[in-house]
């Protein structure tokens, strides 16, 4: 049997949903190697200086040994 331990994080880009999963995700893997992710939910919102700020929430499960 294996089993996992999993987090909630929230990944933000001002570039892409896309980057915003892959920034969070990598940050994670250097804590601990990522077995797998899943995103859960997308937003974004524009900043005072009317940038756009892309916000992703992801699921990232750790297998424990």
């Amino acid at each position: 049997m294996v089993n996992f331990e999993v987090v909630e994080r929230v990944g933000v880009s001002t570039e892409s949903m896309a980057n915003a999963v892959k920034s969070v995700v990598k940050e994670a893997h250097a804590v601990k190697k990522v077995s797998w992710f899943e995103v859960i939910e997308e937003r974004g919102r524009v900043t005072d200086d009317g940038e756009v700020e892309f916000q992703v929430k992801v699921k990232i499960g750790w297998k424990l040994s």
